[in-house]
This record gives C-alpha cells, sequence and structure tokens, in this order.
C-alpha cells in the first residue's frame, strides 16, 4: 500500500497578490513643503523615514520665489505637499497644477489653525501703494502663523495624519514622532514664557508686521512696525509716524530683520536713542533645514527679544 503524499495547499493568484502586499514594505512618500518652518515640522514627524524637500532657497524672500526645472520636476513627483496656503507663498498657488495627482495639505486653512487679521492702519495701506507693493497684501488673514507654537502643535497632527494616509505601514512611526516633537515643543514654548514673563510692560518696534501670532503668544507688545508690507519699502509718512513713536519714549528695543534694510532702523534708533536689537528671522531663512529648525526659529527670536530687554 502506498504511503500517502501530503500535497500543499494551492495559492491561487489572488491569494499571492494579498500576501505580496502584506509582505511589501510600506512606501515613504515623496514630500515638498514651501517654507523652512513647514520643512523643519514635517521633518520632524518624518524622523528617519525620509525628507522633506524644501522649495524655497536658503536666505530667499518667502513671498516671492522662481521655481528652478529640478523643483518643479519635484512637485511632479510629490506624493504630498504641505504648505501654509496662498496668502504667504503665492508662487506655490500657481504652480500646484504641477503636482498632479499629490494630497495637498494646506495648514493656514486648517480649522483648528489660530488665525487672526494683519492690524490695518490707513496710513500703512497709502505706503504699501506708494511703493508700489503688489506680492504681499497686508489685509485679512496674517499668514505667519507658524509664529505661534500653538499652531506648530496642531500642525504636527494634521501632517502625521496626512503622512499616515500616504504610509499607513509607518502611521505609528509618523504620529509617536509628532508626539515626541509636540513635548520637545511645548518644553521650548515653558522656557520662553518665563524668560519673556513681564515683557508685556516693555514696548518693542519691528522691521515690519510680521510678528502678531508671536507676541499675542507671549504676551509682547508690539508699538510699531516701520513696514506694513513683506515687498515694499515705507513711505516717508509712515517713517515719520514711526519715528514719533519711538520719540515718545516708551518703547525699549527696535529691531531689525533678516533681508530687509538695516541702514533704515539705524538710522531710526539712532535719531530716537531707542535700542536695536538683533536682527530678527522669522521665516527662518538663514537656518539650516531640517528638524531642529523650527524649534531654533522660535527660541531665536524669544531669546533676541529678551536679551534686548534685558539690556545685553
Amino acid at each position: 500500500m502506498r504511503p500517502r503524499r501530503h500535497l500543499a495547499p494551492t495559492l491561487t493568484l489572488a491569494t499571492i497578490t494579498a500576501l505580496a502586499g502584506a509582505m511589501a514594505p510600506a512606501e515613504v512618500p515623496r514630500v515638498v513643503t514651501d517654507i523652512p518652518a513647514v520643512q523643519s515640522l514635517v521633518a520632524m514627524a518624518m524622523g528617519d523615514l525620509g525628507t522633506p524637500m524644501l522649495l524655497l532657497d536658503p536666505g530667499a524672500d518667502p513671498h516671492g520665489h522662481q521655481l528652478r526645472p529640478s523643483q518643479a520636476a519635484a512637485l511632479a513627483e510629490a506624493g504630498l505637499v504641505v504648505w501654509i496656503g496662498p496668502e504667504m507663498t503665492p508662487w506655490l498657488d500657481r504652480a500646484l497644477g504641477l503636482a498632479g495627482k499629490a494630497e495637498v495639505l494646506g495648514l493656514l486653512a486648517d480649522p483648528g489653525t489660530l488665525r487672526r487679521p494683519f492690524e490695518e492702519e490707513e496710513e500703512e495701506a497709502d505706503d504699501h501703494a506708494e511703493a508700489g507693493g503688489e506680492d504681499h497684501d497686508h489685509a485679512g488673514t496674517d499668514p505667519h502663523a507658524w509664529l505661534d507654537p500653538d499652531n506648530a502643535r496642531h500642525w504636527l497632527d494634521l501632517i502625521a495624519a496626512a503622512l499616515a494616509a500616504r504610509d499607513p505601514g509607518h502611521a505609528a512611526t509618523y504620529h509617536a514622532n509628532a508626539a515626541s516633537a509636540q513635548v520637545e515643543i511645548a518644553a521650548l514654548d515653558a522656557r520662553l514664557r518665563d524668560r519673556l514673563a513681564g515683557a508685556a510692560d516693555a514696548p518693542i518696534a519691528v522691521a515690519h508686521d510680521a510678528y502678531g501670532y508671536f507676541a499675542g503668544h507671549y504676551g509682547l507688545t508690539i508699538a510699531a512696525h516701520v513696514a506694513a508690507g513683506d515687498a515694499a519699502d515705507p513711505g516717508a509718512a509712515r517713517l515719520a509716524e514711526v519715528q514719533a513713536i519711538l520719540k515718545a519714549g516708551q518703547v525699549r528695543c527696535l529691531f531689525p530683520e533678516v533681508g530687509r534694510n538695516p541702514g533704515r532702523i539705524a538710522m531710526l534708533a539712532d535719531a530716537s536713542g531707542v535700542r536695536p536689537g538683533a536682527a530678527l528671522d522669522p521665516a527662518g531663512v538663514m537656518l539650516a533645514p531640517g528638524p531642529g529648525l523650527y524649534p531654533a526659529l522660535i527660541e531665536n527670536l524669544g531669546s533676541a527679544i529678551a536679551d534686548c530687554l534685558d539690556g545685553r
């Protein structure tokens, strides 16, 4: 009597395909970002799984940028585009048609984002028109929302969810990385709150209207901003108004800004006797991209303001 032969069960094509899909490694999406702060937050969520591309060149103006062919190609190959929105980078709004089937995550438009309007003053609107500024209208919603750490923490959840939707196999990693980054930002936030405690009683002046979120979050008082628009220079009427505010003697510090005319700030400081502070970099354009950029950006702003108010 012949011994029985135990035959292996036959695997159907559907079963093989399903098993192969289950065993295949998850595909980390190609991510493209607009500005350094956003690239940093995405890098925090991705961790060691990948590096998001930053479209903005080092030191470039976030509000006006011309894509290079390689950057346009990266958009075409992207699986996910994360950006502030057209209020901040209108040049990317015009280029999103290149992104094909990529998911687009606009952070400013999310209902959970804390938004604030620009300070609207008739004189500033006149100055903007006088200077011919068209690139970035300082009316409506202020797009510099990353300067409120609460928004950054909220956005990390959005970014992790978007990454997980494109790459479910690494969902737990994305969410864990985002949670770790939120803890890091919360600790930094607490340190800066201690350093800036009582700063509301020490008004400051800044180069342009970009610090409302930071000031609101830390209770700072901005007595004047030299320019309203990101692209426009202030007119004579605006400069005279700022000079009058500075000479009134209430403003403790006047801050120049990376990428803006430092001579104008020095002239205003000399004429008024107000102490000039270190140049602020609200967009982080002078920092090395990566996961450490966002914490460094926020800490640098807080430390520069605190140092000047402390007389350092």
